[in-house]
């Protein structure tokens, strides 16, 4: 890589063991020692919290391995959404660019190198949202990078260009989506209940920033570029968050080699859109709030 490294953003609360095990997988990308980190710390909840949190901002007053080092730390919580949404905001309107890491994702050594190069090839494309470094465990392996249309949450960047069409306002994005008759193809013509996440997210049953970053970019037909290999694996799905339970279900194999990050055609790869669709349609609980479980575990209710 010829250009300059993106800012990793890294959002922490309060289980110190994932945090350093985030920070090791960081740390094992060749790309972390000229790369800055900015770590963004939530304040506690209440008395029970006081003791994780405090363990997490120990645990950052002494990182290394990285060229820069800068930690925030809130005093009172804000909640995961608020936190990351706020995040994202400051370092892009510093850089203009940022990836963004959650203390419970842990990943591959090819994770940086592919997340930059990305960043750089579709810097000036306004078709291009962000880039996914997630890939689920699909039954046929997609190319080596394909584009869907919308946003994601397990590791992933963007630009300031694309962040600024975010809207926080979830009943906005729920209306424009059944205003333009929208609200099957943003399930995956059924195959996964998006729209009740979006619907359970304005009435307070969660508090998932993710959703309403995918809507954002769903409704302009923006894309996000994934890898043809996952590059992430999550291993808050153990019961350790506020709000997460313990599956399995979306765990990946690290891929094996690098990903290579050639120029695709801006459009949604169909083929892709199909194997997932069928995989996140394989997930289903029989019931309503079984999918509400799934749904919080996919899109970051901590």
């Amino acid at each position: 890589m010829t250009h300059a490294l993106a800012p990793i953003a890294l959002f922490a609360y309060k289980r110190p063991d994932h945090l350093a095990r985030a920070l090791a997988s960081l740390r094992a990308n060749p790309e972390a020692a000229a790369s800055r980190l900015i770590v963004f710390c939530d304040g506690p909840k209440g008395a029970a919290d006081a003791a994780g949190v405090a363990a997490v901002r120990e645990l950052t007053a002494r990182i290394d391995g990285f060229a820069a080092v800068e930690v925030h730390r809130r005093e009172a919580n804000a909640g995961l959404a608020s936190s990351v949404i706020a995040g994202v905001t400051r370092v892009l309107g510093e850089h203009g660019r940022v990836i963004v890491v959650e203390d419970d994702l842990v990943v591959a050594p090819g994770f940086l190198r592919y997340m930059n190069d990305a960043l750089a090839l579709y810097a000036d494309d306004d078709a291009v949202a962000s880039v996914h470094a997630y890939l689920y465990p699909l039954a046929r392996m997609p190319p080596p990078t394909f584009f869907l249309r919308g946003a994601d949450c397990w590791g992933w960047a963007t630009w300031a260009r694309a962040w600024r069409h975010f809207d926080a306002d979830g009943a906005r994005l729920l209306a424009q989506l059944r205003a333009a008759n929208l609200t099957r193809a943003f399930d995956l013509d059924g195959a996964y209940p998006y729209t009740c996440m979006l619907e359970d997210q304005i009435a307070g049953r969660n508090d998932s920033w993710a959703i309403r970053w995918h809507a954002s970019a769903f409704l302009r037909s923006m894309l996000t570029l994934y890898p043809g290999h996952n590059l992430v694996h999550n291993i808050g799905n153990d019961a350790s968050g506020t709000h997460s339970g313990d599956t399995r279900v979306f765990e990946a194999r690290f891929a094996g080699a690098p990903v290579c990050v050639e120029r695709i055609a801006l459009r949604e790869d169909t083929d892709a859109r199909r194997e997932v669709a069928r995989f996140l349609a394989s997930t289903r609980a029989p019931h309503r709030a079984g999918w509400r479980a799934r749904l919080r575990l996919l899109l970051r209710r901590r």
